[in-house]
């Protein structure tokens, strides 16, 4: 690689840390590390969130998506319009007036005020550990990019976009990551748009050339099965009611009617725009190298086709994607842990200076875990979907029950929660079990399942009481 594209990429990086810095010197509170003091605007938010939903994972992904099956991979992110616009009309309405009322800072506080101690313990583990899973997938594929642009071992990219994502995160905090998250996505698009999308369209000599090279089925929007399609609904949807920084997100904007706008934005961000954006371009990738791995096959095209310069520009917008979705998840994981179990259950009298400092400790400690996960997972969209399957199968239906019934209880949360979660993870380590090849389609079942059906046998005590009280 030529020494500018080299000095583009390395410098980006270096302000990324300039910029965690100079939000750590500024951090006073808990409130300002998690939520950003709750004044952000809608723009801000709304770019944040896709490109934290998005990110390098979806983008690698995507395009690896674009290389095995055309333009019918477009819609892994139609599914986020759909549950962006969703979680608008349906969740914010609900969550945001009463989070900033009293002060929530993570997903759980809201579950805990709606059931109880235990079900928050219980969602506080799963989420963590699912966002642990999913910066061990971001954390790949920005290792992916690293290890073709740069002619590297997987393993030496694995260790340097970890190093640079745990430290940026532990000392920023939600300020630095969402305005941030803001260049980030304009870099993205531009770089994707205005250099990969009409350098690769030259360089495979048009459409002629794509539609020489790729087999028919490559065009359509029905080239997939309704079994992957269904998963997807399932398991990318839902998240948009359980995501932990997606929470942090809604309570970090100004007021209900600003966080709304920020999610109708994120999703016509992700579909129509990101969606064919990213498997056009590994459409390009597989006619420029057939027999390359699936998600290598973009990242080969960006250091193959691209000028001198053109190569860093394209390269620093990818990693700026990843950076976008591993920092968020990493914050998430680390609220998780320490506002939800250290603060909770173990030191409720902790100072604020106490709870700083534990926190970029346990971004450390989250970030050296993820190495692990990144190592042992081979394709990038398969880590992020193990980590939102199980997150959706243990946390989606006690929140909606939670949200739309009074008579969903405690109990029925809590059983909900560790039926879904529980199957999941036992249909992940015995998939010869699972009839379907998709945890998800059992778990997420199973789990509305106990949630409602022990809501109608065993109601919630406040709604027996006012039965009585008529």
């Amino acid at each position: 690689m030529h020494w500018l594209d080299i000095s583009i990429i390395i410098g980006y990086l270096f302000v990324l840390l300039g910029v965690g810095v100079y939000f750590w010197r500024r951090h006073e509170s808990v409130d300002g590390y998690f939520v950003g003091d709750r004044g952000m605007g809608a723009g801000h938010i709304g770019f944040s969130v896709v490109a934290t939903d998005v990110g390098g994972g979806f983008s690698i992904g995507l395009g690896g998506l674009g290389f095995t099956m055309g333009l019918s991979g477009s819609w892994l992110l139609f599914t986020g319009l759909i549950g962006a616009w969703l979680a608008a009309v349906f969740l914010i309405p609900k969550v945001k007036s009463i989070g900033d009322e009293l002060g929530f800072l993570t997903f759980p506080d809201y579950l805990e005020q709606r059931f109880d101690r235990k079900t928050r313990l219980v969602a506080a583990i799963v989420s963590a550990i699912g966002y642990a899973g999913f910066v061990g997938a971001q954390i790949l594929a920005g290792a992916k990019l690293g290890s073709v642009i740069f002619d590297i071992s997987l393993l030496q990219a694995t260790l340097v976009m970890a190093g640079v994502a745990v430290l940026y995160t532990s000392f920023g905090g939600l300020k630095a990551v969402v305005y941030t998250d803001s260049i980030q996505w304009a870099v993205l698009l531009i770089g994707l748009m205005f250099f990969a999308l009409p350098f690769g369209y030259v360089e495979i000599g048009g459409w002629d050339g794509l539609r020489s090279a790729l087999p028919e089925s490559h065009f359509s929007l029905t080239n997939l099965s309704f079994v992957k399609f269904i998963t997807w609904m399932f398991t990318v949807i839902p998240i948009w009611f359980v995501g932990m920084t997606l929470y942090q997100r809604i309570y970090a904007t100004k007021d209900v009617a600003t966080a709304k706008k920020a999610w109708y934005l994120a999703g016509l961000l992700e579909w129509p725009l990101m969606a064919f954006l990213g498997v056009t371009l590994g459409m390009f990738a597989r006619v420029m190298f057939p027999d390359a791995e699936a998600e290598t096959g973009l990242p080969m095209l960006i250091r193959d086709v691209l000028p001198i310069g053109v190569v860093g520009l394209v390269s620093a917008a990818y990693l700026s994607a990843i950076m976008s979705t591993a920092d968020s998840c990493l914050l998430a994981s680390v609220g998780n842990v320490v506002n939800d179990i250290y603060q909770k259950y173990i030191r409720p009298d902790a100072s604020e200076k106490t709870v700083l400092r534990l926190s970029q400790i346990v971004s450390l400690s989250i970030g050296v875990g993820s190495i692990a996960i990144a190592l042992m997972v081979p394709k990038v969209l398969d880590g992020i979907l193990l980590a939102y399957s199980f997150m959706v199968s243990g946390l989606f239906a006690p929140t909606v029950g939670g949200l739309f019934s009074k008579r969903v209880g405690a109990n029925a949360a809590f059983a909900g929660m560790l039926a879904g979660g529980g199957s999941a993870l036992l249909l992940h380590a015995f998939p010869a079990v699972d009839p379907f090849g998709e945890p998800i389609l059992i778990a997420l079942p199973l789990s509305v399942l106990v949630v409602f059906g022990g809501a109608l046998l065993f109601p919630s005590k406040k709604v027996e009481s006012a039965e009585h009280a008529e």
